[in-house]
């Protein structure tokens, strides 16, 4: 009689979205621990274009966005920053013709500005064997994550982003390492504002919550911070700010501000065109806010974006915990065969919830609590109750 193999259970796992500090040792812990399970793991390449690209007619052409992960292959990826797999923002459900691939452009519907691939994307995993799949990423990447969930395919997501705007987790990976950084830079340049007796306007990440320049403005104590919620006004913040200098007996005054914070009557600055996920490049309202505030006053202003030194880099310890925690938590889930969760951390307690709740709700900077408009500058009113990051 024939022997026949039994298929070993098999995960595949994907980063998407903006790169964060943390992601390999959460890729290691995954590939280590499913290893110890008996578990197969898949790496998927590049995000959810890996698997856009992959074509289930043709295996071996797809070998560069595929890959099987093993324990000795990761071993030391959790020595540095970014992702191992590589990431992207494509986004299966919405494709351009332009970022088709070559052996579907005959699938593309003539006249169709974009199409819908998810279906392509489902029989490409069905094809790979896949059990499960662990997407690691923000609301664009996870959003695509809840469509394949609803399609019925298993899913079990880990939340990161630097904005930590997740909506149902208190945190995602790669936020405190962001702050530690902001923090970081912040006093850093203090050297340079109070040598030269200058405004320090310094911007940070955050398109739609403003958390990162709130929390490392809180950490650091600059003398104002603009945060993406509130719309400001240019004339009042310069007297603000001037008082902040005149007060200051090394006469400098420093400012943080949101990628994504707008004037009053303005809009974000944005660049380029719309990704996967219809979101443009973000930059550029912290020079635009030192020009003018440089008209207003007549002050020098030192201008910075800390921009991408925010991601770059190893993980600082709590991004580390977090990354390796969430990993084991999703092997757990998938042991138990629970899908269409994502692993969260609620009032500093490790737990999971519904996939779906990403989607029921905006995750912002609660304003009343943590912010004072008049004065534009953190304002904790109370601490006593509040999880670790106030949220």
């Amino acid at each position: 009689m024939k022997k026949t193999t039994k298929k070993k259970p098999t995960v595949a796992i994907l980063t998407g979205g903006g790169d964060v500090p943390g992601l390999n040792p959460c890729i290691k812990t995954l590939v280590y621990r499913a290893a110890s399970e008996g578990i197969q793991v898949l790496g998927i390449r590049r995000g959810w274009g890996g698997i856009l690209n992959y074509n289930p007619d043709d295996p071996k052409a797809s070998k560069n966005h595929i890959q099987k992960l093993l324990p000795a292959e990761v071993r030391t990826i959790d020595r540095s920053g970014g992702t191992y797999l590589h990431t992207s923002r494509t986004n299966p459900s919405a494709v351009k013709e332009k970022d088709v691939p070559d052996f579907l452009k005959n699938a593309f519907k003539e006249g169709e500005k974009i199409q819908d691939f998810t279906s392509h994307c489902v029989r490409g995993l069905e094809n790979l064997g896949v059990d499960a799949v662990i997407p690691i990423g923000g609301d664009d990447t996870l959003s695509f994550a809840e469509r394949l969930h609803k399609e019925g395919f298993p899913v079990i997501a880990i939340p990161k982003t630097m904005d930590n705007d997740v909506f149902g987790t208190d945190y995602c990976i790669g936020f405190s390492t962001a702050v530690t950084r902001g923090v970081g830079f912040i006093h850093a340049l203090r050297t340079c504002a109070g040598s030269h007796e200058r405004i320090a306007v310094i911007e940070l990440f955050g398109r739609y919550c403003g958390e990162t320049s709130l929390i490392s403005a809180y950490l650091a104590g600059v003398d104002r911070a603009i945060i993406s919620e509130v719309p400001f006004e240019t004339e009042k913040l310069a007297q603000l700010i001037m008082k902040d200098k005149k007060a200051n007996p090394k006469n400098y005054a420093m400012m943080t501000i949101s990628e994504g914070a707008r004037i009053i009557g303005g809009d974000m600055f944005l660049s380029g065109e719309s990704d996967g996920y219809g979101h443009r490049r973000l930059g550029g309202i912290g020079e635009e806010t030192g020009a003018i505030l440089k008209k207003l006053t007549g002050q020098d202003v030192l201008n910075q974006r800390l921009s991408y030194l925010m991601r770059s880099g190893s993980p600082d310890s709590l991004d580390l915990m977090v990354a390796v925690n969430f990993a084991n938590m999703a092997i757990d889930l998938f042991l138990k065969k629970t899908f269409g969760r994502l692993v969260a951390l609620t009032n500093g307690i490790y737990t999971d919830i519904p996939l779906s709740t990403i989607t029921t709700g905006q995750k912002r900077v609660d304003v009343r609590e943590l912010y004072e408009i008049e004065e534009y500058r953190p304002k904790v009113r109370h601490v006593t109750g509040k999880p670790m990051f106030l949220y």
